[in-house]
């Protein structure tokens, strides 16, 4: 491989942020890896057109144009040895590739080698085709009936387009030849006309999913990157057919997808609903409800004859609906977010959960209700079923009558309570349900013991030489992501249930004596050896220890900000996103609010502790000023007392027994006659 100089091909694409291109782009700049395991570095060089202003890093690309004027999409295809136009997607776009091959071909006297131009076209170019019966079966539309081809009204400039690529490239293939690859609906890495039902059945905001019209129309459909793979294969071996059909051999009917989609991803309940009201949906665009009502039977005689295709999935979106979904979850980046926040009682568990929940759109999972839930569920169910004696379901309704006698037989012996062995099997029912398998849980101060906990998740012990490890035969889909261990003083959890409603304390069981018992066993549980926390420890799941304070409340700002920190952006469809980054803005000023509240708060007790120090500095110079002034004092006090104060004394009694005209003049003749 060192010897041979790489040649690298430059591929021109168009619209490179839409879906089909930038699956095919992404395809041409991976390496290739052969049957015997060798990997050879992929000979593509791939360009295109985008018209978003965005710096958006796309390492599956060369150089992107953004909105360039026709001139320079000329000066760049000119360059390029390949050009792919997709027109599935964007009807603007079909204007353009007219134009394209239009220009190549009337430059093709200038090419320096040979040009390959690929025009991928869509099925509805032959959704009013009139089908093909022999012997009274209607047999399937093959590459070879091209010709008898009829499009949708929506779709006839798709189907002269067809036509004039096809024409221009048999003038001189040598030098410009031409290739129409017509589609079926894509699915896979996101979804796209599908994508409305992947979308209702995650949210689960509706019980049923909507199939617009009667449902049994047959719908072609191809993996998106197995139309990449096609259209690679094109590239690489230049077939001498230059019309072919890209579908799989899945000929699956518009019920059957929706069907599928609902039970992966929601309650598996569809309604067949009149087709107008597609018109209602404002996430189906009018080529979307076209494409959704083709009813056409289709084969790719061509991809099986001249070329074999490394399929994803040859045999349909139903027979592969659990890759598809794992696709649609990371390319959206709607992962779930599991979490189970612990504590001692009263701490505000149920408060931070809810919080938790209402910000990152999870599910509130509760011991109690999700008990209540099951139960109710059981009781519709067999109330419902039982009363029909033809309905298919009556074994269900048997098997679910039994397991309602379970519970009910549990709760008679022991005292209004569940054992560990039915709460763990009901909660793990709940946690396996579609809904928090989509969006995910927050787990309200359940798992409460290490057994409990390793029954839940199903995990292992293995024993080795040194000590026993928990390794890793868990369920990870319901295993949290995210542990949050609140504290706090026992002091504060007092205060907390004294201040409570006696309402409150009543339901939650927290009278004193009780209380205290089930704080005492709190506290002896979370310090064993086989503790939830290390439970969770020996998982490598490190909890998010947080001490519940009287600043730093359940309800507090701060609080959520820092769990918000750790755990990272919602990860679900979510609001607008004005309204998100209106809920950020709001967040961060609260939290800004009560840093700025938290920081006066210190610095008015710096100031305070100052000014006492202060005051008591000044009071303590004062009373040493005094002394000091005192202690000098004393020799004059002494000198007056000796030699002054005695005569004047007498002096003055004198003064007022005479009481003369001038008593100053008075004293001072008493004075020098009776001075010592």
């Amino acid at each position: 491989m060192d010897s041979i100089t790489q040649v690298y091909k430059r591929v021109f694409i168009n619209d490179i942020d839409s879906f089909v291109s930038k699956c095919i782009a992404k395809l041409l700049s991976k390496n290739t890896l052969e049957a015997d395991g060798t990997v050879w570095p992929h000979n593509y060089r791939v360009v295109g057109t985008t018209s978003s202003d965005s710096e958006e890093h796309r390492p599956y690309l060369v150089e992107a144009y953004i909105r360039p004027k026709r001139e320079k999409i000329l000066q760049k295809l000119m360059e390029c040895d390949i050009i792919i136009y997709n027109i599935t997607q964007h009807p603007d776009q079909v204007e353009e590739a007219r134009w394209a091959v239009t220009a190549l071909h009337d430059k093709k006297s200038n090419f320096q080698q040979t040009k390959m131009f690929i025009l991928i076209s869509t099925v509805m170019t032959w959704a009013c085709s009139e089908p093909i019966n022999s012997e009274e079966v209607e047999l399937p539309f093959t590459d070879e009936d091209f010709r008898r081809r009829k499009a949708h009204p929506n779709f006839k400039k798709h189907l002269e387009l067809e036509k004039m690529v096809a024409k221009m490239g048999k003038t001189d293939r040598m030098l410009f030849s031409t290739y129409v690859v017509v589609s079926g609906l894509q699915y896979g890495m996101g979804e796209q006309a599908f994508h409305l039902f992947f979308k209702m059945s995650w949210l689960g905001q509706e019980n049923e999913i909507p199939v617009f019209g009667d449902g049994t129309n047959i719908v072609p459909t191809i993996h998106v990157s197995d139309l990449a793979s096609v259209i690679k294969k094109i590239i690489e071996h230049q077939p001498k057919p230059y019309y072919l059909v890209a579908v799989d051999y899945s000929n699956n009917t518009m019920e059957d997808i929706v069907k599928t989609i609902a039970c992966a991803l929601g309650l598996g309940k569809i309604r067949r609903k009149p087709f107008e009201e597609a018109f209602l949906k404002q996430d189906l665009s009018i080529m979307d409800i076209d494409l959704l009502q083709v009813n056409l039977c289709m084969e790719g005689g061509h991809l099986k004859e001249l070329f074999c295709v490394q399929w994803l999935c040859e045999f349909g979106l139903v027979e592969n609906i659990e890759l598809v979904v794992e696709e649609y979850r990371q390319n959206r980046g709607l992962l779930p977010i599991r979490m189970c926040v612990l504590g001692p009682p009263a701490v505000g568990k149920s408060r931070v959960c809810m919080q938790i929940c209402d910000h990152y759109k999870l599910h509130h999972i509760r011991l109690n209700e999700t008990i209540s839930e099951t139960i109710s569920n059981l009781e519709y169910f067999v109330r419902n079923t039982l009363s029909d004696a033809e309905n298919e379901d009556s074994t269900s309704a048997i098997e679910a009558q039994d397991l309602l006698n379970i519970f009910k037989d549990h709760i008679e012996q022991n005292g209004g309570f569940l054992d560990d062995q039915v709460l763990v099997k009901v909660m793990m029912d709940k946690l396996m349900s579609n809904p928090c398998k989509n969006q995910g849980f927050v787990l309200d101060g359940f798992p409460k013991t290490y057994e409990q906990a390793k029954e839940l998740f199903h995990v292992e012990d293995h024993e080795s030489e040194e000590k026993s490890y928990l390794i890793s035969y868990c369920n990870k889909k319901i295993l949290p992501e995210f542990v949050i261990c609140l504290d706090a003083s026992d002091s504060f959890l007092k205060d907390q249930v004294i201040n409570l409603s006696e309402k409150l304390v009543q339901e939650k069981k927290y009278e004193q004596e009780h209380f205290l018992q089930v704080l005492a066993k709190y506290r002896e549980k979370i310090m064993e050896e086989e503790s939830i926390i290390n439970y969770f420890e020996d998982l490598d799941i490190h909890p998010i220890l947080i001490e519940i304070t009287s600043l730093n409340t359940p309800d507090s700002q701060l609080l959520m900000h820092s769990i918000c920190e750790r755990v990272g952006k919602p990860r679900n469809y979510g609001e607008s996103n004005q309204k998100v980054q209106e809920e950020v803005m709001m967040l961060t000023e609260s939290v800004k609010k009560a840093d700025k509240e938290q920081k006066e708060m210190e610095e008015a007790k710096q100031r305070s502790a100052h000014w006492e120090m202060w005051t008591k500095t000044l009071e303590e110079k004062r009373q040493w000023e005094v002394q000091q002034l005192e202690v000098l004092s004393i020799p004059m006090k002494t000198y007056l007392t000796e030699h002054i104060i005695t005569t004047v004394s007498q002096g003055l009694v004198a003064c007022g027994s005479a009481w003369p005209e001038d008593p100053l003049d008075f004293l001072a003749e008493y004075l020098i006659k009776n001075h010592p």
